[in-house]
């Protein structure tokens, strides 16, 4: 989509409830959302716009005015997140940006509101990469290699595996990333990875890679992909026999998972930023309140993690006493014993919150908790 497509749906969106105009009146403050809203990972986008909304209702105004929002759809692409951050920045003026999920879109991103000096809050970009070397970047949540190390640990010391076989989304950076850290942990502490396949987004048949799985015989596949492609290979792998636990990452985490997958990722374990029997702020007890009443159903991590996005900003804007970037951007910065949705959260160095993680399951087609993991 072309920056004047793009134009055209901030028009529409200004139309709908919950969205914001695009004129930036004296008694409004403009925040801009780019996410996924199509394409191949649309559901991250879809509940975290779930939960930005909620927070919104929640807290709509800020420093005496009322906070609309702009919304765009990345499409779940590179090229059209850069469209949409250009936008956001150059034609809507945003005070302040949230998004995108995953962490190559981000860093696409990333690179104008970094230039413009415009801050930015990531709900779910976990990659190192995200916030490095950048001064206007940050997240709501952990970062990769602390999810890795934390996968790793729960594996040999919980699941009291010797031996893992890795299979990777090498198309992406966070798929990527994530293995590495895992990998590194896991030896570490005495573990043996037999094997390490590869696949790409939006593959089906991953037969060669579970024939490697097959040979070698692992106590866990750790496969630290998205939900669609991590469903498939549950199926597949439970269809040639093969038994042992799969344990993945917070990218797996998407109700499409258990509705593809079906039986076969009943008891997957995952790394995960959020679960409503781990929540203790009242901040939580309320955004869960009034989501549950508007969606008939419990949030999860993605909600969550959109949720606090937008409340860090918002508390960001409202200690600044300002719209001003730089001045948004030092009460980002120095955020401390923040109670979010997801937790209470310090900001660390480099815009990377520190936090606590828990472990999740599949358990009777829910997201059931197992255990927190405190930084």
């Amino acid at each position: 989509m072309k920056k004047r497509g793009l134009l055209l749906l901030a028009l529409t969106l200004s139309l709908l409830p919950g969205t914001g105009s695009l004129a930036l009146a004296s008694d409004t403050i403009k925040i801009g959302l780019y996410l996924p809203m199509t394409g191949g990972v649309a559901a991250y986008g879809e509940m975290e716009w779930a939960g930005i909304q909620i927070a919104r209702d929640m807290e709509p105004q800020v420093l005496g005015k009322k906070i609309d929002l702009v919304l765009l759809d990345t499409k779940s692409d590179k090229i059209e997140a850069t469209n949409a951050m250009t936008l956001l920045v150059e034609k809507e003026k945003v005070a302040g940006i949230i998004g995108e999920a995953i962490s190559g879109n981000t860093m696409a991103g990333n690179r104008i509101s970094e230039a413009a000096g415009i801050p930015s809050v990531s709900p779910s970009a976990t990659s190192v990469l995200v916030n490095q070397g950048k001064k206007f970047a940050f997240r709501a949540c952990f970062i990769d290699p602390l999810q890795g190390e934390v996968a790793a640990r729960f594996a040999v010391n919980n699941l009291k595996a010797k031996s893992a076989a890795v299979i990777i989304d090498n198309a992406q950076d966070y798929c990527v990333g994530l293995a590495k850290f895992f990998e590194t942990e896991f030896v570490k502490l005495g573990g043996k990875v037999l094997s390490k396949t590869y696949i790409q987004t939006g593959d089906q048949d991953f037969s060669a890679q579970l024939s490697s799985v097959q040979a070698v015989k692992p106590d866990i596949i750790y496969a630290p992909n998205y939900y669609t492609e991590d469903a498939l290979l549950a199926k597949q792998a439970r269809d040639l026999g093969i038994v042992c636990p799969i344990l993945t990452g917070d990218g797996a985490q998407a109700d499409t998972l258990i509705q593809v997958g079906g039986k076969a990722v009943e008891d997957m374990y995952f790394t995960a930023h959020f679960h409503k029997d781990a929540a203790t702020t009242d901040r939580a007890a309320e955004f869960m309140k009034r989501y549950k009443e508007k969606h008939n159903k419990e949030a999860d991590a993605f909600q969550a993690l959109g949720a606090d996005a937008y409340f860090l900003l918002v508390d960001a804007v409202r200690r600044a006493g300002s719209t001003d970037g730089a001045r948004v951007r030092d009460a980002l910065a120095s955020t401390k014993d923040f109670k979010g949705v997801s937790g209470t959260i310090t900001m660390g160095e480099e815009g990377n919150p520190i936090k606590s993680m828990v472990i999740l399951k599949v358990a009777n087609g829910k997201f059931v908790y197992v255990t927190t993991i405190n930084p």
